[in-house]
């Protein structure tokens, strides 16, 4: 059994994240802020786990991140907690390089100091992973983008993660921290937050509210099944470099038309219209997102190549899986809808 401590586990990557570590027997603190993204109800069923212990704290209170490290006594730390959403860093950039760039800095030198105070054979198995995202590449016309390509964040939240990545390599480098970073692809899934494209998608249309596209909707992104991610990162724990960077993703790459269309089909035939009409006439295009980068795609041959580790779930069956959660699990985002987002834009992409 490994002690895991998670940082950011209420929200919808991290809290898929402590399910599968759970399923494989290790205890796990989630040490999260609970701000608006991080929703208690994700994990509620595991509240009487004996191998489960939430701790509420942010990343960017030191005092907060020494008292989980120490209590705890993690081997792993895997950082997760990030504000996330593009729309939301170009209205509020402020909170994104509070977030992502301060906390970054305040959980990595916290780390640092708790690794220096351990005992020789504790610092062999000790851990830090810090989640990043394909973003900080920037728009990629053609190809994919490599571990050791140039940055070019073309977003607040992008340029937010790129400066936290930066930061995990500085700490490495000169300090000799045990971390690594991975930096993935769109996830979807469970418990995914309902501004991002395919949930909002999914609730809207089962509201019967217009489903909205940005542009011309041909931006493509690669998407990645969330359980597929979280494997990843456990096996990056188990077994990666230090120092180095994996880029995880699922060479499932659909422009946002094709994933709206996806699913609209899957609703089509699992819930369908009572005025027998399709989803797909709910769409509606809007003014696309200032700077909208048009395309990421990962590289993803080192992870493979070194951890032995690939996707094994692909879209078809990812977001049949995925619509059948939204439709099984009403209370949970309505809930969420109908609290959080009175009065403020909604977004429709990552």
């Amino acid at each position: 059994m490994t002690n895991i401590l998670v940082t950011g586990g209420l929200g919808f990557i991290g809290s898929n994240f402590v399910r599968l570590a759970l399923s494989k027997g290790h205890r796990v603190l989630n040490f999260d802020a609970v701000t608006y993204a991080g929703n208690p109800d994700n994990l509620k069923d595991l509240e009487s786990s004996s191998e489960y212990e939430f701790k509420k704290g942010s990343i960017t209170d030191a005092s907060a991140m020494t008292s989980a490290l120490q209590s705890f006594k993690p081997e792993y730390v895997i950082n997760f907690a990030a504000e996330t959403h593009v729309d939301r860093s170009i209205d509020s950039p402020a909170a994104f390089i509070h977030t992502n760039v301060v906390g970054a800095y305040t959980l990595f030198n916290t780390t640092l100091e708790h690794f220096r105070a351990l005992p020789d054979n504790e610092k062999k198995s000790f851990r830090v992973i810090h989640i990043s995202t394909d973003e900080v590449y920037g728009s990629v016309e053609e190809g994919a983008s490599k571990e050791d390509d140039v940055y070019e964040p073309n977003s607040p939240y992008s340029a937010s993660k790129a400066g936290a990545d930066h930061l995990a390599r500085a700490f490495f480098k000169t300090y000799g921290l045990p971390i690594m970073v991975t930096n993935c692809t769109n996830n979807y899934g469970p418990y995914h937050f309902p501004e991002k494209l395919i949930p909002l998608a999914i609730t809207n249309a089962l509201e019967g509210k217009n489903i909205p596209i940005y542009g011309d909707g041909l931006q493509m992104r690669d998407w990645l099944y969330v359980e597929d991610h979280c494997s990843a990162i456990l096996e990056v724990a188990k077994k990666g470099r230090l120092g180095e960077k994996y880029n995880i993703g699922s060479k499932n790459q659909l422009t946002n038309l094709e994933v709206i269309q996806s699913i609209c089909n899957a609703l089509d035939e699992l819930k369908p219209r009572a005025d027998k009409k399709s989803y797909a006439s709910l769409t509606t295009h809007v003014t696309d997102r200032p700077g909208h980068d048009r395309r990421y795609a990962l590289d993803i041959e080192k992870i493979h190549r070194e951890l032995g580790w690939s996707p094994s779930v692909h879209f078809a069956e990812g977001i049949r899986k995925t619509i059948q959660w939204y439709l099984e699990n009403t209370d949970w985002w309505t809930k969420i809808k109908n609290q959080t987002y009175a009065g403020q834009r909604l977004g429709v992409a990552k």
